[in-house]
């Protein structure tokens, strides 16, 4: 019981302590290192999701309604609110601010001056002031606006130069600002002095995402809307226009900086940023979008720290699974000395002191190296106390598993063996407690919180039950197989067969289904979000581009398509809100406003086959349709349900609806309900689908595209843009004034594009780290378990062949003979755990979220012909592995000692 001679046997059996050691130290590197690198890769995600939103996401505002002042001096005066409204935030959202501004500006007012630009029609002018706007830009001539008023009572603006330059302005022109009533008469009137013009240091700085923009001319709404311009002045020209009467408003902007967030305060933040509308100030507007953003990565996150949370259970019970195979595998081996120490009078106790001194000296240690080595890797880690829990069940274990062998007659197994009826109750017992586990899995869907116990454990459970009913069934066909080689000639199919069918391990075959069942869940689930994705992708863009703008001219479908690299377009209408009409009179209907789009079935269908983009376009749309007839609809269930309470857009068309599509009534009537349809976001529950209709030739409004979806993966996208900017120029040119750029600009979309926002932002580190780790983890303990399977029975398969050989077994007969007798031990437990691994994304999929990696469309979990093929090849080495660890401990054994050493050799 002392510690040198602790230290002895450690020694002398130091091969047997090594490999506990070394699965110590792995399961301590797990339990520490996967937090600590979901914590790294969580953070980088966040910070790159947040960073990578528009800054209508990204900003809270809080703001007031333009108000006429009486009093001066008040920019001033509301520019100190922009700490105090700070610091009426909750603690969460106030660390995580970065920068902020304030502004403050005048209503517009109409410009007028000598020097102005004839082409631009009218103009209206902005005066803005605030922070932050001079240290963001540069001047390229005259100065800034110091005093903010000029001697002569004018006041003083700066200018960008994009903005000076498009109204044809200088530096030390002189104009006339007015307000104006809505009448068109002046109230008020300014002077105004260009004394600088500027340009920004960098376009992308936040200070300039106020609007409206100060970089350029805001462009009219409508027809004979002016030109909108913003000027720099300082806050004594903001105050002199409110001397005068003139409106002002003030605005206070916050953005969250990415880097100050933290994924362990997110829910604390969503909760802050719920709350300020609570907290601002009276007769001030909050406008805010960051909580959408949040929200969404929070889903994602606890979807992908519940996937990770199965992965590591699987790990973790692989490698307690491999721990208590080596304990017993290292206790056989010694159960001579065991038996010795009884025999002497040693009491249970002492067997366990003698066990656990030995298991001291090396297991604990283990644990810290591998916590240390988990500490070297970035990232917040897990409580050391799990480390300790583990330290502590690893040492326990040699000295119990000597205590269980060394509780057998020794040279006699067969006395201290199991009884049938207790492994029979066992197993049941397991069986049952797993399906009982994924009934109610099932049935309650998860707690909340970021682990769910039942979750981990409720795929652990099943694989064990799994190997155990492989356990009892696979033995029946080898018994059958090997009565028929019994009357075959040769004595190895007979002699394999036979021994495969009486050689099952339960305890490695366990663990070697449950490693592969982690491989392969990992494997099915990233291909079901790979799937998902795809789907996701096709679904917003049905073809290879898209493009989206206002309406376009009837030709730019035929210029498109003669681009290069463009095999097919089809054209789209797309009218955001539309409410039905009863009649076509225009009477309106009892239902709300919905989203119609017009698709041409035929050469939308022709695009997704020849982009090969799965979108099944249903028949009620192909074949186009009669504008003068009831047009057949696919409608959504919302919708579907209102216009039958209503009694219209009956299926027969007696009574149809009626759509305002660009001017032309149309009739329709409801051909099918369905949920979704491509182009159509998840998140709309209010649209209908409509064929092209054709209208007569004489139609006073015909219809024009606002969009169209090309096949073409080599199209050139610039291209693209450009024919589809020029073909709605052509359609909003009005005799011959260009008011092209009236309109939004047309937005060209790929596929690729929506794809690769899917899979690069947000959790997808965390997910590909998780998989990569459960797939390569996985396959490796699943070798190393399929080791202690062979060695399992390594001593009787030694004895068969020692007694073989003496017998003219030849050296190619025994490979023979291994071959035959390992191959269904491999292919058991590799399939078993495949089929395993295969089934639970089936069960747990409606409870892990998944849908919140692909942008909401339903992840279906497939066993892909991949899959197929990797797990062919994982049987196959996993059965060359065998055979190559039964051929070194054969060696190491040396056969033809065995009959002379007898059993216990």
């Amino acid at each position: 019981m002392r510690l040198p001679g602790a230290a002895g046997r450690v020694r002398a059996f130091g091969g047997q302590f090594l490999l506990l050691a070394v699965l110590t130290a792995v399961t301590a590197l797990l339990i520490t290192g996967v937090p600590r690198v979901a914590d790294r890769l969580t953070g980088q995600g966040l910070t790159e999701y947040v960073a990578g939103q528009p800054p209508a996401r990204r900003d809270v505002t809080y703001a007031t309604a333009p108000t006429t002042f009486t009093t001066g001096d008040q920019v001033a005066t509301q520019a100190a609110q922009l700490a105090a409204i700070e610091d009426r935030m909750p603690d969460a959202v106030r660390d995580v601010i970065g920068q902020r501004w304030y502004v403050a500006q005048a209503v517009p007012g109409r410009l007028r001056g000598p020097t102005l630009s004839t082409d631009k029609g009218l103009i209206d002018l902005v005066l803005r002031g605030g922070t932050g706007l001079r240290e963001a830009a540069t001047l390229t001539g005259g100065r800034w606006p110091e005093r903010g008023v000029t001697e002569a009572g004018a006041i003083e603006v700066a200018l960008a130069e994009a903005v000076a330059t498009g109204l044809g302005v200088r530096p030390g022109d002189r104009f006339r600002l007015s307000l104006l009533d809505p009448s068109g008469a002046p109230l008020e009137s300014r002077p105004i002095e260009l004394v600088g013009v500027w340009r920004p240091n960098d376009p992308g700085n936040g200070v300039w995402d106020a609007l409206p923009s100060m970089l350029r001319l805001t462009p009219p709404e409508g027809d004979g809307d002016p030109f909108v311009a913003v000027a720099y002045t300082a806050d004594a020209g903001v105050d002199a226009a409110a001397a005068v009467g003139w409106p002002v408003s003030f605005g206070w902007r916050y953005r969250i900086a990415p880097d100050r967030l933290a994924a362990g305060r997110l829910d604390a933040l969503i909760a802050g940023i719920d709350g300020l509308e609570r907290t601002r100030p009276a007769s001030v507007t909050l406008t805010q979008g960051v909580d959408v953003p949040l929200r969404r990565f929070a889903a994602s996150l606890t979807a992908a720290r519940t996937l990770l949370a199965v992965i590591a259970a699987g790990l973790l019970a692989t490698l307690a699974g491999l721990a208590l195979l080596a304990a017993r595998l290292a206790a056989r081996r010694r159960r001579a000395e065991f038996h010795l120490i009884r025999a002497r009078g040693g009491s249970t106790g002492a067997v366990l002191r003698r066990g656990l001194a030995e298991s001291a000296l090396v297991l604990p240690a283990a644990a810290g190296i591998g916590w240390l080595l988990a500490g070297l890797l970035p990232g917040a880690g897990a409580s050391a106390w799990w480390v300790l829990v583990a330290a502590l069940l690893a040492t326990l274990l040699p000295p119990l598993a000597a205590l269980a062998v060394g509780r057998r007659v020794a040279g006699r197994a067969d006395l201290g063996g199991r009884s049938p009826a207790l492994r029979l109750t066992v197993e049941v017992a397991v069986l049952g407690i797993a399906v009982l586990g994924a009934f109610l899995l099932r049935r309650r869907g998860l707690t909340p919180g970021s682990v769910d116990p039942l979750l981990v454990s409720v795929p652990v459970l099943l694989a064990v039950a799994a190997a155990l009913l492989a356990l009892r069934a696979y033995p029946w066909p080898l018994r059958l197989l090997s009565r028929v080689t019994a009357r075959a000639r040769g004595s190895v199919a007979f002699l394999g067969t036979a021994r495969a069918g009486r050689a099952a391990s339960t305890g490695p075959l366990v663990v070697v289904v449950l490693a592969v069942a982690t491989a392969a869940f990992c494997g099915v689930v990233a291909t079901g979000i790979e799937a998902g994705r795809d789907t996701a992708a096709a679904r917003a863009v049905p073809g290879d581009l898209l493009v989206d703008g206002e309406r376009f001219a009837p030709d730019t479908a035929g210029e498109l398509a003669a681009l290069p690299g463009v095999r097919a377009v089809a054209p789209l209408l797309a009218v955001r809100a539309q409410r039905p009409y009863v009649d076509r009179a225009g009477r309106p209907a009892p239902i709300r406003e919905l989203r119609v789009l017009m698709v041409d079935g035929d050469r939308f269908a022709e695009v997704a086959r020849r982009a090969g983009v799965p979108v099944r376009v249903p028949g009620p749309l192909l074949g186009g349709g009669d504008g003068s007839a009831p047009l057949p609809a696919l409608v959504s269930p919302t919708v579907a349900a209102e216009l039958a309470d209503a009694g219209l857009a009956d299926a027969e068309g007696r009574r149809p609806a009626w759509l305002d599509v660009q001017g032309n009534r149309l009739p329709l009537r409801v051909a099918a309900t369905v949920d979704g349809f491509a182009l159509v976001d998840r998140e709309a529950t209010r649209f209908v689908v409509l064929p092209w209709p054709s209208l007569p030739a004489d139609a006073p409004h015909p219809l024009a595209p606002t969009g169209f979806v090309l096949a073409g993966p080599g199209a050139d996208r610039a291209e693209v843009n450009r024919v589809a900017t020029e073909g709605q120029r052509r359609y909003l040119r009005i005799g011959t004034v260009e008011n092209g750029d009236r309109a939004r600009p047309p937005q060209v979309t790929t596929r690729a594009d929506v794809r690769a926002e899917l899979g690069g932002s947000g959790v997808n580190g965390l997910l590909v780290f998780g998989f990569v780790l459960g797939a390569g983890g996985g396959a490796v303990l699943g070798l190393l378990g399929l080791a202690f399977a062979v060695l399992a029975g390594a001593r009787s398969r030694g004895q068969v062949l020692s007694r073989l050989r003496t017998m003219g077994l030849s050296r190619r007969q025994w490979r023979g003979l291994l071959l035959v007798e390992l191959t269904p031990l491999v292919l058991v437990s590799v399939l078993t755990g495949a089929v395993v691994g295969a089934l639970l994304p089936l069960l747990l999929t409606p409870v892990l979220g998944l849908p919140a990696f692909t942008g909401g469309v339903t992840v279906r979990p497939a066993f892909e012909p991949g899959l197929v093929a990797g797990v062919s090849a994982l049987a196959l080495l996993a059965l060359a592995f065998a055979i190559t660890v039964e051929a070194v401990n054969n060696r190491r054994m040396r056969l033809g000692e065995v009959l002379r050493l007898g059993e216990e050799s």
